[in-house]
C-alpha cells in the first residue's frame, strides 16, 4: 500500500514478509489445504501474534499497541503481506472482533476477551452475513426477541470466515427497528457450526446456526438496538483490510507476471518487446498504482475517522473489486498455456482475490453505496 512510511513500519513490514516466507511460503499453502482442515495452525498464529498482527487495534492496557500509533495504517502492511503470499489465517476477522471489543465494548468485556486475542491464544470472528443476502448491515435478517432482560436468537449466519476454528463469534443482529452487537461463545448452547466449501484453497468458511440461543444482557456490545454505527465502522474497517490484501495479491501478480514476460522467448524474442503486450502492460500498471491509491486513501480516511471515510471505502472496493480480478486474468494469458494449470500459482490468486470481491459487498452494491452517498 502506498502509504509513507516510516523506518519502524518499514521494518514491521520486512519482519512480517520474512516470517511469512519463511513459515507459509505457496509450496506450505498447498500442503496446508491438503493436510489442515483449519487451513492454518494454531501454533503459526500465536507467532503471528507474537509479531503484533493482533495488537493493533487494541489499547495497551490489553496488550495492544501499534508501530506509528495508527494502528489500521499498520495492520493494512500486514494484509498486503497476506495478499502476496496467499496466507492463510484469520487476520481479517480477529482485527474486526478486536475493534469491536477496544471501540464499542465494556471494560468487563474487553478485559474478559481482548487479553487472549492479542496473545493468539482465541480467535473470534464476525458472524455478519445470512445465507442468501448482502453482506451489508441491511442484509441483516436475524432477528433478537427480548426475554426478560436477554436476547434469545433462532436462525443462521454464513458464510462465517474461521467459523469452525472460532472460539467466539460477534453476532450482528436485528433488535427491534435496530441492529445490536453481541458477542457468542462457540460452545454455547444451541449453537451448531457447519464448515462449508471454499473458493480459497486455506480460507475456512462455516455456516452458524442458532437454535432459540440465550444472549444475556451482559454479552450486549453498547445498547441493544444503537449498534448501526458500529457496524458501519466494522464494515468500513473490513472492506480496507480485505482491498489491502488484493492489492498485495494483484502487486505480486504482476510483478512475477513481468518478469516471465522477459523471461519467455517467442519467435527468438522476448514476450516483453512486442508492442501490444507493453501496451496490456501499461493497462495494468495504471489499474495497479490507482489501486495502491484508493485502497491507501480509504486506510487513512477509516484511521482518522472522517467524514468521506464510509464513501471512500466504497470508492476503493468498486474500483479494486472490479480491476484486480481483470489484471489477474490478463496475467493468465500472458503466461499462455501454463498460466491455466494447477502447478502454476495463478490460480492460488485468482481464488483469493475472486473471493474478496464477493466478500463485504460487492463492487455493484458498493456503487449503489457511493451513488446514495452523493444523493443519486
Amino acid at each position: 500500500m502506498e502509504l509513507q512510511l516510516s523506518e519502524d513500519q518499514q521494518l514491521f513490514r520486512e519482519t512480517t514478509r520474512r516470517f511469512l516466507e519463511t513459515t507459509t511460503d505457496l509450496q506450505r499453502v498447498r500442503l496446508l489445504a491438503d493436510e489442515e482442515p483449519a487451513g492454518f495452525e494454531r501454533d503459526w498464529w500465536r507467532q503471528g501474534a507474537e509479531l503484533g498482527w493482533t495488537a493493533m487495534l487494541v489499547p495497551e492496557e490489553f496488550g495492544g499497541g501499534s508501530m506509528s500509533g495508527e494502528g489500521l495504517l499498520d495492520l493494512v502492511l500486514v494484509a498486503e503481506e497476506f495478499g502476496r503470499l496467499v496466507t492463510p489465517g484469520p487476520l481479517l476477522p480477529v482485527s474486526v472482533v478486536a475493534a469491536a471489543l477496544a471501540e464499542f465494548g465494556s471494560p468487563d468485556q474487553q478485559a474478559a476477551l481482548l487479553p487472549d486475542l492479542v496473545s493468539g491464544a482465541s480467535i473470534a470472528t464476525w458472524a455478519l452475513a445470512e445465507p442468501g443476502s448482502s453482506w451489508l448491515a441491511d442484509g441483516v435478517r436475524l432477528v433478537a426477541e427480548a426475554a426478560g432482560g436477554d436476547l434469545v436468537v433462532t436462525g443462521v449466519k454464513g458464510p462465517v470466515e474461521a467459523g469452525a476454528e472460532a472460539d467466539q463469534f460477534l453476532v450482528t443482529l436485528r433488535s427491534g427497528d435496530g441492529l445490536t452487537l453481541a458477542v457468542v461463545p462457540a460452545d454455547a448452547p444451541g449453537v451448531t457450526v457447519t464448515p462449508a466449501n471454499s473458493l480459497d484453497l486455506v480460507r475456512r468458511f462455516a455456516e452458524v446456526t442458532f437454535d432459540h440461543v440465550r444472549i444475556p444482557a451482559a454479552a450486549v456490545i453498547g445498547e441493544v438496538g444503537g449498534a448501526a454505527d458500529a457496524v458501519e465502522r466494522l464494515l468500513e474497517i473490513a472492506v480496507v483490510l480485505q482491498c489491502a490484501e488484493m492489492v498485495g495479491a494483484t502487486d505480486r501478480v504482476f510483478e512475477f507476471t513481468l518478469e516471465y514476460s522477459f523471461d519467455r522467448y517467442s519467435f527468438g524474442r522476448p514476450l516483453a518487446s512486442y508492442q501490444a503486450l507493453k501496451h496490456r502492460f501499461a493497462d495494468m500498471k495504471l489499474w495497479l498504482e490507482a489501486s495502491h491509491a484508493t485502497a491507501g486513501g480509504a486506510a487513512r480516511a477509516v484511521q482518522d475517522t472522517s467524514d468521506d471515510a464510509a464513501e471512500l471505502v466504497s470508492v476503493a472496493k468498486s474500483y479494486i473489486g472490479d480491476r484486480a480480478p481483470a489484471l489477474l486474468q490478463d496475467c493468465v494469458q500472458m503466461h499462455g498455456g501454463i498460466g491455466v494449470t494447477w502447478d502454476h500459482d495463478l490460480h492460488l490468486y485468482i481464488r483469493r482475490v475472486t473471493q474478496d470481491r464477493a466478500l463485504f459487498g460487492t463492487p455493484a452494491e458498493h456503487r449503489e453505496r457511493i451513488a446514495t452517498f452523493i444523493g443519486l
